[in-house]
């Protein structure tokens, strides 16, 4: 039972730092754009494109794969509506997280010029969406059975 217990801990922190991770990026990049200082924001937009998605895409990825693992040493079907629903979302989240990563590297490919209102409300957008679903799989995971 150890074992079930890390591996629980494990995903829980996981699960914890990933939509905290979210809602810092989109406040520093919220707060950079405000400052207006173009070559901050090009920064932050550049980090966050190269470093900070793969570890949230490596860190999103290993949610099911440690999640299906607990369900499985628990015992619990796969065809849990609870399970299927998170399943969807979690697509869905995938979907938008590529869709976030290509509006950054079209913002960063732009230079140091402004980018397009369009361009950073679309960006903005996807990252909320990106922690409404994560919200909305964690509000899943919680209502499971105990």
């Amino acid at each position: 039972m150890e074992h079930y217990l890390l591996f629980k801990i494990i995903h829980s922190a996981v699960a914890v730092l990933l939509p905290l991770g979210v809602i810092a990026h989109i406040f520093m990049l919220w707060k950079a754009q405000r400052r207006g200082d173009l070559a901050v924001l090009q920064r932050k937009v550049r980090r966050t494109r190269l470093m900070s998605l793969p570890v949230f895409a490596v860190l999103a990825l290993t949610l099911p794969v440690s999640g299906y693992y607990l369900v499985n040493i628990a015992g619990w079907p796969l065809s849990q509506l609870w399970l299927l629903l998170s399943s969807v979302l979690f697509i869905v989240m995938i979907v938008l997280g590529l869709l976030l990563s290509g509006r950054l590297a079209a913002w960063e490919a732009l230079g140091p010029v402004p980018a397009p209102q369009r361009l950073q409300r679309l960006a903005l957008v996807y990252g909320v969406l990106i922690l409404v679903l994560l919200v909305a799989i964690l509000g899943l995971m919680g209502a499971k059975p105990a």
